[in-house]
């Protein structure tokens, strides 16, 4: 070996070893951090409210708490009181449901009983959170997070998935129930002790609508399970569900609801080119008249066009990453959608997303480089846009550009893999929410010591 080989070769190993050095602190810095967290609660647990925990999960929201329930107890037991008949218990984590009361429902008109039998499991839940921090998740549990800080002291954090004021539709869904909705979330979110925004755009809004100080806003993006949520080759669920694993297909999963402007896709479907699929994973309507106007405009464009798969009930999860990762694009149409975490599970398994550039989905798809981004130019104070038709073909066309050109669905498909890696993991998401507890307790003390 001559001697410039030589020097490199030792330089090389010298470069090694500092990576190694390098690698070595910086774990040993992240499980001094860790102790610290840990530390902080003494033993005592951090109990999350919910109405959505497994096996009751059908939207982004239960996703949510199941992910960061698991994430969380590596620092912090975690007590989880949610909505339901379940019973959990797991190293570090230990979950417990709640059924409404039987006489709630006793002569009570049918438009009310949904908000009072929640508002009777959120009695049952305020009775039992232990812990000196209270998490609570979506209107649905807020009031019971409001009770435990009155009655035990409990601080309180709230973590905005979406907002009463911003969805008008659900008075169509709940009658005069939302206004007891949008009572709760507000009390909740403006007595809280730290809200937490999924999104930028969720930040502003919370400031907007409700009288909280600013400081008291902190912005936690959703996370993603990098290890579930990754390219599978499987494609039995496809041919299960009747779908043509040699076409492509533009791919839709969400709940029936105005929120997520599915109505908008299917109109957009009449103008895509025949050889595109529509895959459509679409249940649990908000309410019978938009259940029956999905089922009139599919079968309309099921008599212009073939491909047009619709999946009615909610599917194992496992057959949704089949389909996620087959899908020529991902298709998220919504009017509103304060983080929109749908995107991310199809990013994560390679493929590339068309959505709306509405609340915080520009702050998860990057234009151009992780899929495209489609304006619907609402109209002002509303969640309509100014152009249906029009934006029904701007996302034809985007589909359509994407679904049909093999080698950006490659490289959007990898960039949108590599984004999720990078900024979305659900550890680096626990950690940023646990260090915001502790700091809540930090300033508990040194208000007791002064």
């Amino acid at each position: 070996m001559d001697e410039t080989s030589a020097t490199a070769n030792h330089e090389e190993r010298l470069s090694r070893g500092g990576t190694t050095v390098q690698a070595a602190e910086t774990s040993a810095r992240a499980e001094e951090s860790r102790a610290r967290l840990v530390e902080a609660f003494k033993g005592r647990p951090v109990t999350l409210l919910s109405k959505e925990y497994p096996p009751y999960v059908y939207g982004g929201a239960g996703v949510h708490v199941d992910e960061l329930s698991r994430a969380l107890r590596r620092y912090v037991a975690v007590e989880v009181r949610a909505f339901g008949e379940l019973q959990l218990s797991e190293d570090g984590l230990h979950a417990r449901g709640y059924t409404p009361w039987a006489k709630v429902a006793d002569g009570t008109p049918k438009e009310l009983r949904p908000v009072l039998e929640c508002l009777s499991q959120n009695l049952l839940m305020a009775k039992d959170c232990p812990g000196p921090i209270v998490h609570a998740h979506t209107w649905y549990a807020d009031f019971a997070g409001f009770l435990a800080k009155k009655l035990w002291g409990s601080k309180l954090v709230v973590t905005i998935h979406s907002l009463e004021p911003l969805r008008p539709w659900k008075r169509e869904q709940l009658g005069r129930a939302y206004d007891a909705s949008s009572w709760m979330e507000k009390t909740a979110i403006e007595n809280a002790d730290a809200v937490i925004a999924v999104s930028e755009g969720t930040k502003k809004d919370v400031l907007h609508h409700f009288d909280v100080a600013a400081e008291k806003v902190h912005v936690i993006h959703n996370g993603i399970d990098l290890t579930v949520y990754r390219k599978t080759a499987a494609n039995d669920a496809l041919i299960k569900h009747g779908v043509d694993p040699s076409r492509p297909y533009v791919l839709f999963v969400g709940r029936i609801t105005r929120q997520k402007g599915i109505i908008h896709l299917v109109e957009a479907a009449r103008h895509l080119d025949r050889a595109i699929q529509v895959v459509l994973c679409a249940g649990q309507p908000d309410t019978r008249e938009i259940g029956d106007e999905m089922r009139k405009r599919i079968s309309v464009l099921r008599g212009e066009r073939d491909g047009v798969i619709w999946v009615e009930q909610m599917l194992p999860k496992a057959e949704v990453i089949q389909l996620y990762s087959h899908a020529a694009v991902f298709c998220c149409p919504s009017v509103y959608e304060p983080f929109g975490i749908i995107n991310l599970e199809a990013m994560a398994t390679g493929t590339p997303v068309v959505a709306s550039a509405v609340g915080g989905i520009p702050e998860v798809v990057v234009p151009n480089e992780t899929g495209l981004l489609i304006n619907p130019q609402l109209k002002p104070n509303t969640f309509e846009p100014e152009e249906p038709k029009a934006f029904a073909r701007a996302l034809a066309n985007a589909i359509e550009e994407v679904a049909l050109d093999p080698v950006k669905r490659e490289r959007m498909g990898a960039n949108g893999r590599r984004r999720a890696e990078e900024h979305f993991s659900w550890d680096a998401i626990a950690r940023r929410t646990v260090t915001l507890y502790a700091s809540l307790l930090e300033d508990e003390a040194t208000a007791t010591t002064h």
